[in-house]
């Protein structure tokens, strides 16, 4: 008999929490059934979630856990946080057997938890590679880069996942004990304990989900411990910059964020965590300020975040340069798990636009139309002659796997865990953020049962109609974010205002929202060098880019004419169905091939007048690899 736990269940995803404005609906109380984001999930769950537990064999992750559980004999094989794929890749199982429960999915998840359970050591420690490179003597001995907190927090994430998905304890059973062994090794030196913290947060926002699940305030206590430890030179006396590592200044004294860019997400997440479930208001409005401050001087237009390949880091403000942007699919996970968290917090549409733009650019250029190949990199412009001189390069094209597999399985959990983005509950009313064809069904407190059926061919057109299926018949209302881009929408034909929640109160029957869905052509602040005086084109939620592929004209000479005309088309047999601009543009550098390339005065000489046609950014180098770019000159 498969654990299925009862359909009356609600399956929460990460953040479920009771505090703040709102509360996340589950992943079976918002459910996508179609349009958009279905055919997507259903690749990951058919193809790559099968697929990223072949690559975990074959890349020795598995075996490093078999290793340490006594099964067999070899070397630990991989980066230090080899376990974390393993645990990402469980996570993903999870949220998917919750979307749709099957055999095949509860024998996988077994078989691996049954092989991590056998890792754990009798106290409760568990990390394959430390275990089996340095002996127990190795313990948290170079915790700055050994990956020892990072791993048990995906872990933990992975066993709160479970137990809410499938109903099975072994692995909860395995984050308590590991958890419990976290509580009684770290804190202050005056309780006798070790202050220090992990190079690579996450376990912050692990902590407190197994606070949420179990109860137990020594996780929320040690989580709070380890995001206010950050900052007070714990790292720097390693010998470590830590700026690196988010750990330069006090998380409550921060203004933006810094250094690594998935570190520096996962650490403000967990810290607005625990701001929720401490209630500390002061703490929330610090993120604020630190997420807005990212948001405005060191956030790509697709969403995408880290500017350096050194260090994998933000850079200074307004360093965005498209060629170079590293823009890590992972970071715009972590800003979307730390958007999320926002936005439940404070009730802020800004929040949930910033998920969006992050969703369907920073994120979903990450992975192939396939499901199955996948990005490290995001950057907003390929050379027609790049040469894949790393591993991570966007010039070999999406890849199966790599050698720091951290962003495959991190998709996985995301897709898999995507429906419960969709919708919240207040004390009163129902909350729609992303707009995808699906059911949500919610009880509201005092009130009762919300059906809602949702209707849209979104994001290619922004007609969202909304059915009441069921309704309390007390009070209640709903409400309909409204994207900053959707100047002029409306609900049931009267205007709403942009870049707010649209309230309806007790609707009934069905709720017509519309969404201008007019091309936007956008230029870039003077201040990001990199791109000045260039534009790039926006519809809807999507970011456009042009590819080598669709241009009569070298993409790397194009230059666009910002006022004229861009007309949009539907291609159904493009890219698995795209909506395509087109726009005029003009081709040439002014510059001779073979000369000096600066010179006195300036580049005149701009060629011919050509067509310029773009695609969904997230598209790019699913038909071949070659020149790419979001932002053109203008002409």
């Amino acid at each position: 008999m498969s654990a299925v736990p009862d359909a009356r269940t609600t399956v929460r995803n990460p953040a479920a929490t009771g505090r703040g404005r709102w509360r996340p609906a589950g992943l079976r109380e918002a459910r996508i059934t179609g349009g958009f984001w279905a055919p997507r999930q259903l690749r990951n769950a058919e193809h790559a979630i099968p697929a990223g537990q072949d690559q975990l064999e074959t890349a020795g992750n598995l075996q490093n856990l078999r290793l340490a559980a006594g099964i067999g004999e070899g070397e630990a094989i991989g980066p230090v946080f080899a376990d974390s794929d393993v645990y990402k890749w469980l996570e993903a199982v999870a949220w998917e057997y919750a979307r749709n429960p099957s055999e095949n999915l509860l024998e996988r998840q077994r078989e691996l938890t049954a092989i991590v359970a056998a890792a754990q050591r009798e106290d409760g420690y568990l990390d394959s590679v430390v275990k089996l490179r340095q002996g127990d003597e190795g313990r948290y001995t170079q915790l700055v880069w050994s990956h020892e907190h990072y791993c048990a927090g995906h872990l933990i994430q992975a066993a709160v996942a479970q137990v809410r998905c499938t109903g099975d304890r072994e692995l909860l059973d395995v984050a308590i004990k590991l958890a419990d062994h976290l509580v009684a090794t770290f804190g202050d030196t005056e309780d006798d304990k070790t202050r220090d913290i992990d190079g690579h947060p996450v376990i912050e926002m692990a902590l407190v989900e197994l606070y949420r699940e179990t109860g137990t305030s020594a996780y929320l206590e040690l989580a709070t411990w380890f995001v206010e430890a950050r900052g007070h030179g714990i790292i720097q006396n390693h010998g470590h910059e830590p700026g690196y590592f988010s750990d330069r200044v006090p998380v409550r004294e921060a203004t933006t964020v810094e250094g690594h860019a998935v570190r520096a997400v996962y650490l403000a997440a967990g810290a607005t965590d625990v701001a929720l479930e401490t209630d500390d208001r002061a703490l929330l409005d610090v993120l604020k300020q630190q997420f807005a401050h990212m948001w405005s001087t060191k956030t790509y237009v697709t969403g995408g975040l880290g500017a350096r390949w050194e260090g994998e880091s933000f850079g200074d403000e307004y360093e965005l340069p498209a060629d170079r942007a590293y823009a890590e699919t992972c970071a715009a996970i972590g800003g979307i798990q730390w958007a999320w968290r926002m936005l439940l917090a404070t009730g802020d549409a800004f929040y949930a636009d910033a998920i969006e733009r992050m969703l369907y650019n920073g994120f979903l250029a990450g992975v192939s139309l396939s499901g199955t190949e996948y990005f490290y990199v995001n950057p907003l412009q390929l050379r027609g002659a790049a040469h894949p001189d790393n591993n991570r390069s966007p010039a070999h094209g999406r890849r199966g796997w790599f050698d720091c597999a951290c962003c495959p399985p991190n998709i996985m959990r995301t897709l898999a865990s995507l429906d419960g983005y969709l919708a919240s509950t207040g004390s009163d009313a129902v909350q729609l953020h992303q707009y995808a064809e699906g059911v949500v069904t919610v009880d509201l407190p005092d009130h009762g049962t919300v059906e809602l059926e949702i209707q849209t061919a979104y994001p290619w057109e922004g007609a969202v109609t909304v059915t009441v299926k069921r309704a309390p018949s007390t009070p209640w209302a709903l409400e309909l974010r409204i994207p900053q881009w959707a100047e002029g929408a409306t609900v049931n034909g009267e205007p709403a205002a942009a870049g707010t929640y649209h309230r309806i109160s007790q609707p009934t029957g069905k709720v017509a929202l519309q969404l201008p869905m007019a091309t936007r052509v956008v230029g870039a602040d003077p201040r990001v060098d990199a791109v000045r005086d260039s534009v790039a084109l926006e519809r809807g939620p999507l970011v456009y880019a042009v590819e080598q592929i669709d241009q009569q004209a070298n993409v790397d000479d194009l230059h666009l004419i910002p006022d004229a005309t861009v007309a949009h088309s539907h291609e159904s047999e493009l890219l698995d169905g795209v909506t395509v601009l087109t726009a005029r543009g003009r081709t040439g550098t002014g510059h001779t091939p073979g000369t000096w390339p600066f010179r006195e005065g300036s580049m005149d000489g701009v060629g011919e007048e050509v067509e310029v046609k773009a695609i969904p950014y997230y598209a790019w180098a699913n038909r071949e690899v070659g020149a790419m770019r979001v932002w053109l000159p203008r002409g």
